[in-house]
């Protein structure tokens, strides 16, 4: 059973190459990147502790974000999607996307013919990489 909660693939490429790539490979599918968060920086600065690199993009196709926020207002709360990637132990880096079938067609049937087209667009991005 997988239990990674999203869509993964672990590169053999290492984690500044995936890190570029990324944000190409979301806009070839209408996304864009309206966050980005420095999760190694953070944690140094709050809580002083050395983490792994990684970092979490918020990622947004506005056309779907409308559609979801028509069906429903509280889906704000699981938008964007997240895209992490991060560097593995021994080299190479794994990107992860949020799957949308887990998270906004789980929460209201209504959602669930958006959350499959987003999760086919964010399951290409990554196969991309």
């Amino acid at each position: 059973m997988n239990m990674t909660p999203g869509i993964r693939k672990d590169l053999s490429i290492g984690y500044d190459e995936a890190l570029a790539r990324v944000p190409e490979a979301l806009k070839a599918e209408g996304f864009g990147v309206l966050t980005e968060i420095d999760v190694a920086a953070t944690l140094k600065a709050k809580l002083g502790v050395d983490f792994r690199r990684y970092k979490i993009l918020g990622a947004c196709n506005p056309t779907f974000a409308h559609q979801a926020l028509g069906q429903m207002l509280e889906v704000g709360v699981m938008l964007p999607c997240n895209v992490v990637v991060y560097e593995r132990d021994g080299g190479g880096a794994t990107v992860i996307a949020v799957d949308p079938m887990q998270t906004m067609a789980a929460q209201d049937g209504a959602l669930a013919g958006i959350a499959e087209q987003v999760r086919g667009k964010l399951a290409r991005v990554v196969a991309a990489l």
